[in-house]
């Protein structure tokens, strides 16, 4: 048997479209894993600054208002709320993979960046298709963001929400030998009410993803309190009924589909854990390895574009790359 490791998985309400008070949260949630053992620790979908819900309840021209303050309250990779998570990861010693609103200029993206131990940024990638009328606020990743990184603890890849009914991302993220997923949703509460949108129906997606990957699989979720609601309210004072409330259901599977972790209430703000040895991937593997053994690559293969997609072409004029500044560098807010 193996080194065993601690996973968790995060399952938490966030300040509602404010980037201190939910940084503010993370930094404690970080250190409350720490305490508890855990060696890497996934927040949800867009965690920072909570998923925009009112995308799905108002036209266009209403939602300007929202917008704005969504805009205001996204970060940017190499400003200083990245900067204070990167300093909670390594004076805390654990690895955090942090969900939020990447703000890039005048574009928004669904990111998510992997921070090891030391602050260092392991992996950073963006939604490769924002969903429905995501559309409408976030613009999309490339084929670079489909990528498993080697760190101390094993190969590790992200996905955010329904990138996972994606057959071929998926495929391109098996062959890559990911041992380790992240698999960040939003409040399930909102629109539990719609079969497709269903917390079964997307926790299922998550374990589906662990036993076709043969992979440890984090499903993180946001809460959404009565008071949390509030946010969303019109300018009238009242509350679209699309908002329920609720939607906590954070999991951990383990590589042959099993839950690993003991459930939370889902209106409880918290995280699960499991203690994990990766050497029982060689087991699920075993029986079935769709990128491996169980393949067939002379019916069926993927097609797989991982180059990173620019605007411009040209000798490095135009700053298009992201950088993320080492922690002693002196603190940047612009834009990647």
């Amino acid at each position: 048997m193996g080194k065993t490791i601690r996973l968790a998985a995060v399952q938490a309400e966030p300040v509602w479209l404010d980037v201190d008070g939910t940084v503010e949260k993370t930094l404690a949630i970080i250190k409350d894993a720490a305490v508890a053992g855990v060696d890497l620790i996934a927040f949800p979908e867009t965690w920072i600054p909570g998923y925009p819900a009112f995308l799905w309840t108002l036209p266009a021209p209403e939602q300007m208002p929202f917008v704005g303050r969504y805009h205001a309250n996204s970060l940017t990779v190499n400003g200083p709320h990245m900067r204070a998570i990167r300093e909670a990861a390594r004076d805390n010693h654990i690895n955090v993979v942090i969900g939020f609103s990447e703000k890039a200029h005048g574009t928004l993206y669904m990111a998510q960046t992997m921070i090891g131990r030391e602050g260092q940024i392991l992996l950073h990638r963006r939604k490769l298709k924002p969903t429905h009328v995501e559309r409408t606020l976030f613009g999309e990743g490339d084929g670079s963001d489909l990528t498993v990184v080697a760190t101390e603890l094993g190969r590790v890849g992200a996905l955010n929400c329904w990138e996972h009914l994606q057959p071929l991302t998926k495929f391109a993220m098996y062959a890559q030998n990911e041992q380790i997923h992240i698999s960040g949703w939003p409040c399930f509460g909102i629109l539990d009410m719609v079969p497709s949108l269903s917390h079964e129906t997307n926790l299922g997606a998550s374990r589906t993803y662990a036993i076709e990957g043969g992979c440890f699989v984090l499903a993180s979720t946001q809460i959404m309190s009565d008071e949390g609601v509030k946010t969303f309210a019109l300018a009238d004072g009242s509350i679209p009924p699309i908002y329920t409330g609720g939607g906590g259901y954070a999991t951990i599977f383990g590589p042959d589909s099993a839950v690993l972790s003991t459930a939370l209430d889902p209106n409880v703000e918290g995280f699960v854990t499991a203690d994990v040895d990766l050497s029982m991937i060689d087991f699920a593997k075993n029986a079935a390895d769709p990128s491996g053994h169980y393949s067939r690559p002379d019916v069926t293969q993927l097609l797989f574009n991982n180059t990173p997609q620019r605007v411009v072409i040209g000798d490095g004029l135009f700053g298009t790359e992201i950088v993320f500044p080492d922690l002693d560098a002196t603190e940047d807010d612009g834009a990647a």
